[in-house]
């Protein structure tokens, strides 16, 4: 039986070691309004609470049919000051699919409440690990 198991972490990469604001590689970093936070005052939020967001994507990722398939796939995605989801990227990908499905999945997300720093909305930088076990 296949299974997908969320962490009941959602990593802000502050907690991995990254600086507290990231340049977007295709602006002008004199642009304050393009940077992306990895931490901000007012953390982002899905409509309905991190479980809520664990459901949605518990129930739209389909787990590739490959036999003996375990591991993480991380996947890392901005959080834009509209609350979309842009600039979707795998970090660590099993294989089989398994990181095209969770950009698909993402893809899909509906709109989150916006991180917020000084009380404007900001754009923020999350990863969201994925474990599978077939």
């Amino acid at each position: 039986m296949k299974k997908v198991l969320f962490l009941l972490i959602f990593v802000a990469f502050s907690e991995l070691g990254f600086s507290q604001n990231v340049d977007t590689p295709s602006h002008s970093s004199d642009n304050s309004d393009e940077k992306i936070y990895s931490d901000t005052e007012i953390k982002p939020e899905y409509v309905g609470g991190i479980t809520e967001f664990y459901n949605f994507v518990g129930k739209n990722y389909r787990v590739p049919s490959f036999r003996g398939l375990k591991g993480k796939v991380i996947v890392q995605f901005v959080i834009e000051k509209d609350g979309s989801l842009s600039d979707i990227k795998v970090l660590k990908d099993l294989g089989h699919g398994t990181g095209k499905e969770a950009v698909r999945v993402l893809k899909k997300c509906p709109k989150w409440i916006p991180g917020k720093q000084s009380g404007i909305p900001v754009r923020t930088l999350y990863a969201l690990p994925i474990s599978i076990s077939s």
